[in-house]
């Protein structure tokens, strides 16, 4: 393998070091670096390095929906997010519910070499709701999380024994915290907004109380629990209350719900609508707060390629999901760095370093030093661009975030010290 040499880079957007990678390592950071004897020379002009992301939750739809996503474009769209690692959601068709097929999902991503791409295992079989899967097997194909997320284990009993069953091999059950017996027919947040357009309302109570159930469920049984795209101010507090009691229980929020409400929905525009909903401008404060605080663990796209036809329909019919992959680091630059409530340390840490922990991922999120995996991204924070659906790798088009300007932009990513991602102008 070719030594590369990152001159001017800036790790966690602090002193200009020269970083010299060798055999897929990082081999020595400093200010005196010899680069001289590299194969390519790559000029960091100053921009923020940072570990390499992981998104604990994409839906890569491969195998079943390959009009949409497939898992080599999904990784092409994470590689020029910043992503060195993904965990790819259940819901396929078939579901991943067997190890072969999670197997399956692994060597396909390793042969394509842009990503990492961890098979997400579905708790249930089917994602029906009614029995366990194997998850002791599928713990040994690659398997670090179970979901049926896009649905909700709704059967406390079920859900009982899954905490259980997971806690023997250490695996991380992620919920999709909804009952749906409060969301029939639902597609926009329960308030003056949803009221306004006529839309059926989705209460903030309908993931609340699974959140409740869960924590009590993951301190009496002790297995490790993850939250899914926490969404209201009520779940904030709710794992206030778990993270004071010492519990087990992590969680995650998306970019869209740290930057959009529910009065984008004014618009009926199909690529608003997503489960659970935009949220009002309090829950999207209080889900900031929850991030800066710790109380909320990670970032996460949720990542959910659609076809045209399934969202240029009315709202109410248009399927739940955005894509997310492309965008998320610039959101969170956005919302956080930019307006000056913290640094790129922070976004390290809840884009890399704290996934790769609850995901026990030895060679992701480590810190950007001699001897660790080169596993990286090179973020110019000050790079205006403009979001157009035609230019986004997925092979999907359904972002919410259509002319939309950002500053921070991804020129560079690399995997075990093979670049990725590159931009064209560099």
């Amino acid at each position: 393998m070719s030594v590369i040499a990152l001159t001017n880079v800036r790790p966690y957007g602090e002193s200009t070091v020269n970083v010299l990678i060798k055999d897929g390592q990082i081999a020595s950071v400093g200010e005196d670096v010899d680069t001289s004897k590299a194969d390519e020379v790559l000029d960091g002009q100053g921009w923020v390095l940072l570990p390499g992301l992981v998104d604990m939750h994409v839906h890569l739809r491969e195998p079943g929906r390959e009009d949409t996503e497939t898992i080599a474009t999904g990784s092409d769209a994470a590689a020029k997010g910043g992503f060195t690692a993904v965990f790819t959601m259940a819901n396929t068709r078939p579901v991943i519910d067997q190890p072969f097929l999670a197997e399956a999902v692994w060597n396909k991503g390793q042969s394509y070499g842009k990503c990492d791409v961890y098979p997400v295992g579905s708790i249930t079989q089917g994602l029906e709701g009614k029995q366990l899967t194997e998850m002791g097997l599928m713990s040994k194909s690659h398997v670090r999380m179970f979901s049926d997320d896009g649905k909700c284990v709704n059967d406390p009993q079920i859900m009982r024994r899954a905490i259980e069953y997971a806690k023997a091999y250490d695996v991380l059950l992620a919920q999709h915290a909804e009952d749906h017996r409060l969301t029939e027919d639902a597609s926009a947040h329960e308030g003056p907004m949803a009221a306004k357009l006529g839309l059926r309302g989705w209460p903030r109570v309908a993931e609340e109380s699974i959140v409740a159930r869960d924590m009590i469920m993951s301190r009496d049984y002790g297995g490790r629990l993850h939250v899914c795209h926490a969404s209201t101010e009520g779940t904030v507090q709710l794992l206030r209350l778990a993270k004071q009691h010492s519990s087990k229980i992590t969680a995650e929020v998306t970019p869209h719900h740290l930057l959009l409400t529910d009065e984008k929905l004014e618009t009926f525009n199909g690529n608003f609508r997503v489960n659970p909903p935009l949220r009002e401008h309090r829950d999207t404060i209080a889900l900031r707060d929850a991030l800066l605080n710790g109380i909320i663990d990670v970032v996460a796209t949720d990542h959910a390629p659609h076809g045209s036809e399934e969202k240029c329909v009315e709202f109410e019919h248009a399927k739940p999901g955005m894509l997310g992959l492309e965008t998320s680091l610039a959101i969170i630059a956005r919302v956080f760095v930019e307006a000056g409530l913290a640094d790129w340390r922070f976004v390290a840490k809840v884009m890399s370093e704290r996934p790769a922990e609850i995901l026990r991922l030895e060679d992701q999120g480590r810190p950007i030093t001699a001897g660790e995996p080169a596993n990286l991204t090179l973020v110019d924070p000050n790079s205006p661009w403009t979001v157009e659906p035609e230019e986004l790798a997925s092979k999907a088009s359904n972002t919410p975030y259509e002319g939309m300007q950002f500053n921070a932009q991804v020129k560079m990513t690399m995997l075990r010290g093979a670049i990725t991602y590159q931009a064209d102008n560099e």
